[in-house]
């Protein structure tokens, strides 16, 4: 569809002004880029354009002016909005102190048929949509649209609580199409009425302006659990600012302090205290606009908030409309991880020993680490590795190193250290070596006890090794078997036993079980010490 805009009855709005300022408005002779006229009492009255401001009177405003307005539009509701019945726009009131009216800002509605068009295929998915975006630049427009399109083929009800989206008046503006609409008397009601409309009125889709207070996100949340879908607008311009709203974060899942155990915060390389995702995510897709033909798709909240916690950078899929109407997609991709963020701490670098930056760029081929692939990839030898022991016994540290045969290097200074060894009670209690390593970015590993067995564990891990007597690990078995264990719990089974492994091969598989957000503990003595997965 060819974009089309109509500007929603201008001439109707011009008439509650005063003749000259009308006058004025006209003069400009640019009626489709007019956003809002602002009149406040004792300044010269302004027309916004999207580019540019112009005034419209020579002298100021004066308190009749103001009267004179507000008496040729509708009764101004709690939240201060008032409009001009069957059209779509929107007078919003300043009061002082008294409640008398001292300014007025007049925004324009115009009904714009096929800007949704960019995102036509994602409204009619039926997935959860929430729209992000400054003021003035569409938010609300799109909306409507939406709610239009998706009319024409299943039950959509509009929730209007300024009626902004369907217009003033008790008959809906004809921009909504078959949406019936659902007005709202006081603006601190709106989520009973999203609650009702849901319970009363049997919709297949539910359209919301302007979420912003938490009841109506938990409202949103409670709609969503129903089955039906949503698709909103919400304050706020990016994933970001959404995710550090307090009022807000529940509708991408919210974010809450996670205090992991030893294996798990090693497994990830993070601290033992972590942000992660509260819940599910209510919004399936976020939509951040940036322009007006311009948007910021995440197509999946959930993994975006995740890798946002993680300290890894997706990038979104971008659309945009050229000058002649043609849509673009760059299409989503995985960007870089950051090695270091504040908010988690990164206590190792990289997920299997300290390789060169050549080597790291290596295993991250096209940007996407491999251990977050899905399946299990081959471990990159390592070369020698500078060990700094605190509180592990030197001679056993050596002793081990030799036994397995690894080329460690046992140092006494931390800052020649390629990575720091500790024990748990060290690691908990926070000695300053450890704050130390972290503040130069070196990897920790901790160990619970001051055993030869753990410090072989720990050898083995950080110079990916297979196995101790020297057998290659068949990663296409782990990886099958794993995935079968997986599935079956999935579909219902108790918990699943994999077959008894090496430390190694447990450690690969804990990885994949985490990766299927399943939960995985290791049972029995070596070496006859195997996995079980667990649902919950």
């Amino acid at each position: 569809m060819t974009q089309h805009r109509i500007t929603d009855d201008l001439p109707g709005l011009l008439a509650v002004l005063p003749k000259d300022y009308a006058e004025a408005i006209k003069s400009v002779n640019h009626a489709d880029d007019l956003l809002e006229i602002v009149i406040d009492l004792g300044r010269i009255p302004i027309a916004r354009f999207i580019d540019r401001e112009v005034s419209i009177a020579e002298k100021e405003a004066t308190l009749d002016e103001i009267k004179e307005v507000v008496s040729r539009v509708g009764e101004f509701d709690a939240d201060n909005r008032a409009g001009i019945e069957r059209t779509l726009h929107r007078i919003s009131a300043m009061r002082n102190k008294r409640g008398t009216v001292v300014g007025l800002t007049c925004r324009i509605g115009r009904a714009v048929y096929g800007t949704i068009d960019i995102i036509e295929d994602i409204v009619e998915s039926g997935k959860n949509i929430l729209l992000l975006g400054r003021p003035g630049i569409g938010k609300t427009t799109m909306l409507r649209e939406a709610a239009r399109i998706l009319a024409e083929k299943i039950r959509v009800v509009i929730v209007d609580t300024s009626n902004e989206i369907g217009g003033d008046g008790d008959v809906p503006h004809p921009a909504v199409g078959r949406a019936r609409r659902m007005q709202v008397a006081q603006p601190s009601l709106q989520h009973e009425v999203m609650i009702e409309a849901v319970e009363n009125h049997n919709p297949e889709v539910i359209v919301i302006d302007e979420i912003g207070r938490e009841l109506e996100a938990a409202a949103a949340r409670t709609i969503a659990e129903r089955g039906v879908q949503l698709v909103a607008t919400a304050h706020g311009r990016t994933l970001e600012n959404l995710l550090l709203n307090p009022t807000l974060s529940d509708l991408i899942g919210g974010i809450e302090s996670v205090t992991l155990s030893d294996e798990e915060a090693r497994r990830r390389g993070t601290q033992k205290t972590v942000l992660e995702r509260r819940a599910p995510p209510t919004f399936d897709v976020l939509v951040e606009i940036q322009e007006r033909d311009r948007l910021v798709i995440h197509l999946d909240v959930a993994t975006s908030v995740d890798n946002m916690l993680r300290g890894f950078l997706l990038e979104p899929e971008v659309r945009y409309r050229d000058k002649g109407g043609q849509i673009h997609i760059k299409k989503q991709k995985q960007s870089n991880p950051k090695h270091q963020r504040t908010s988690q701490g990164l206590r190792r670098s990289f997920p299997n020993g300290p390789e060169k930056n050549k080597k790291r760029s290596a295993k991250r081929k096209n940007g996407v680490d491999h251990e977050k692939s899905g399946d299990l990839q081959p471990s990159i030898p390592v070369g020698k590795i500078s060990i700094f022991p605190y509180g592990v016994a030197r001679n056993r540290l050596e002793q081990s190193a030799k036994r397995l045969g690894v080329p460690a290097k046992i140092v006494k200074d931390l800052n020649q250290a390629d990575v720091l060894m500790t024990l748990k009670s060290y690691y908990r209690n926070q000695q300053k070596p450890v704050l130390d390593a972290e503040e130069l970015g070196l990897p920790i590993f901790v160990l619970r006890s001051n055993t030869n067995t753990q410090i072989e564990q720990v050898l083995i891990e950080l110079f990916n090794l297979t196995e101790i007597s020297g057998d290659q690990i068949d990663l296409k078995h782990i990886n099958e078997n794993t995935h079968e264990a997986i599935e079956a719990v999935r579909n219902g089974q108790r918990w699943v036993d994999l077959p008894s492994a090496s430390s190694r091969v447990r450690r690969l598989q804990h990885e994949l079980v985490r990766q299927a957000n399943l939960i995985s503990h290791s049972y029995g003595r070596e070496p006859n010490r195997h996995v079980r997965i667990f649902r919950e």
